[in-house]
């Protein structure tokens, strides 16, 4: 018998369902090793990781590439049931040698088995499918942006997202796409804000008659005006905790958008792959938002949406931003710096996420909510900062010692108790639940109104609407509704998991500590005041969760 270790891959971009690819790949991996005595006896799979990322950079590439140097692993080989997901441009080159060094014999279904590393035809092979895999990624790409194109320009469709300050989001008819428009998804127009459109107003009318950015944000947060964020916290949870206050960049965000004359407006940003390091090709990149020249953005032929300023007003503000523009100065490339922390922790004076920043070797995170947010900023001080070193060994000792053998009953209760008394979560799952029952039993109905002799082609658009509605309330909690509360057994199960990513953690840099504590669901809260950081974990299997503190 011949012992196994899987790897997969898949990307939840285009709402793929992970546990299905996976089921699928595992079979694909089976049906090649089983004739030849073969066993899966490690998985390793990879779940919302870009295919161009690195093997070093995927959490579970990177684990399988530190288990293959430990002689007692428990596989003598590894088993890919498609390459194209496993494989970018030229990964297969970087990753089969170590394979090869380690004594790690690789099987994939596309050479029928094991892939000869003194075989020229499998090397070939493997990186042309390398290659088709970026080719694909590319062709893709194009593909939706040309799409996106046509669409803003030709037809002025709202292509999703938030609505600018100002708007809000009305109904716009059933989504042209028939699959989608069977699952209930919906076109959107935007339709003003009698509320909010007013503010827009004043901000063009204070910014052409000469007034700053700042002078224009500590008016509104002076006269008691919520920011967007306050305004609508329900589209902007991401900033609910800027407490309804205007920053410069809320502001100046507005001063520059285009939709406000009534037409849309498609490709203002980009997303730019630059090299980590120029250095080290095999690095891989990292995207990064990058604003386009004004002559690539898109405009709709007509105007698709009630305008809140005229065109004239708008191009008097681009007249005043350019006059008001410093001279741009040379950027010099800048040293990459991750941090361990990043997105997971909160300023306990203001709720706002606290952002990184390398300071003489050693890095910090700091809170600027004072000077951002002028005139609504209470008790904060104006600039909180916290090293990385003081919170991360405390962190990483916590941890171990929650998920060790002396304390993991303790935390198998705690993690069952927090599921308990999560009453909204469950609240939303009962809601959900019951609008799928209701759901069902319409169906019903109109089944048998089919076979008592209804028209079908009324019945059909019934049925449809109806499963539209089930679809949107499977997805009320994510992309379907939440399991029961697991049991102390997966707990268990779970956690075993948690422990052998803990006993890597002493020595793993920045970049893994990060994408270890995400995956524990690790929040933390700085309380300026007293020094002290509040630390909760929610460690994540799928779609279920259970969490502790």
């Amino acid at each position: 018998m011949t012992r196994f270790g899987f790897y997969g891959r898949v990307s939840t971009e285009d709402q793929q369902d992970p546990a299905s690819s996976k089921a699928w790949q595992v079979s694909r991996s089976q049906a090649l090793i089983a004739p030849h005595g073969g066993v899966i006896v490690a998985e390793f799979f990879d779940i919302g990781q870009s295919r161009s990322l690195p093997w070093k950079r995927r959490p579970e590439a990177s684990r399988l590439l530190d288990a293959l140097k430990d002689p007692h692993r428990g596989f003598d080989a590894l088993v890919i049931g498609e390459p194209h997901r496993a494989f970018y441009g030229n990964q297969f080159g970087l990753t089969f040698p170590v394979l090869t060094h380690y004594g790690v014999s690789l099987w994939v279904p596309e050479v029928g088995g094991r892939v000869d590393p003194g075989s020229e035809a499998h090397d070939i092979v493997m990186s042309l499918f390398g290659g088709l895999s970026k080719g694909e990624r590319m062709r893709i790409k194009t593909r939706v942006r040309s799409a996106m194109a046509s669409q803003a320009a030709i037809e002025g469709r709202f292509l999703g997202g938030r609505p600018p300050y100002g708007y809000r989001l009305a109904d716009a008819g059933p989504h042209p796409n028939p699959g989608k428009a069977a699952v209930g998804q919906r076109l959107h127009r935007l339709e003003v804000d009698p509320v909010a459109a007013p503010v827009v107003g004043r901000i063009f009318a204070e910014y052409v008659a000469g007034a700053g950015i700042g002078a224009i944000a500590e008016a509104l947060n002076a006269d008691g005006i919520p920011s967007p964020s306050g305004h609508d916290p329900a589209r902007n949870r991401h900033r609910q905790s800027a407490n309804g206050a205007w920053g410069k960049s809320a502001v100046r965000a507005i001063i520059g958008n285009p939709k406000y004359t009534g037409r849309m407006t498609w490709n203002r940003q980009r997303r730019n792959e630059t090299l980590l390091d120029v250095e080290d090709v095999a690095a891989g990149y990292e995207t990064r938002m990058a604003w386009n020249d004004r002559s690539e953005w898109v405009w709709s032929a007509e105007q698709t949406h009630e305008a809140i300023i005229a065109p004239d007003t708008f191009a008097a503000a681009e007249r005043q931003r350019a006059l008001q523009a410093h001279r741009q100065a040379v950027v010099t490339p800048k040293r990459r710096h991750v941090y361990a922390l990043s997105s997971l922790l909160t300023c306990g004076s203001c709720g706002r996420r606290m952002t990184g920043q390398f300071t003489h070797g050693t890095r910090y995170y700091r809170c600027r909510f004072a000077s951002e947010y002028a005139g609504a900023t209470g008790r904060h001080a104006k600039v909180v900062t916290v090293r990385e070193n003081v919170i991360v060994p405390a962190l990483d000792k916590w941890l171990v010692s929650v998920f060790d053998p002396d304390h993991i009953e303790e935390t198998v209760k705690a993690m069952a108790a927090a599921q308990e008394i999560d009453d909204a979560a469950a609240a939303r799952a009962e809601s959900a639940r019951r609008k799928i029952a209701d759901c069902d039993d319409r169906l019903r109905k109109y089944r048998a109104a089919l076979e008592a002799g209804a028209d079908p082609l009324i019945v059909a658009g019934w049925m449809r609407e109806v499963e539209g509605e089930r679809a949107v309330a499977e997805r009320q909690l994510g992309q379907s509704v939440p399991a029961e509360p697991m049991t102390a057994e997966e707990i268990r199960a779970l956690i075993g998991g948690v422990q052998q990513a803990l006993e890597k953690l002493a020595n793993a840099g920045p970049e893994m500590k990060a994408a270890l504590y995400k995956g524990l669901g690790v929040t933390l809260t700085y309380d300026p005041e007293t020094g002290r950081t509040l630390v909760e974990s929610r460690p994540c299997a799928q779609d279920r969760v259970g969490g502790g503190t």
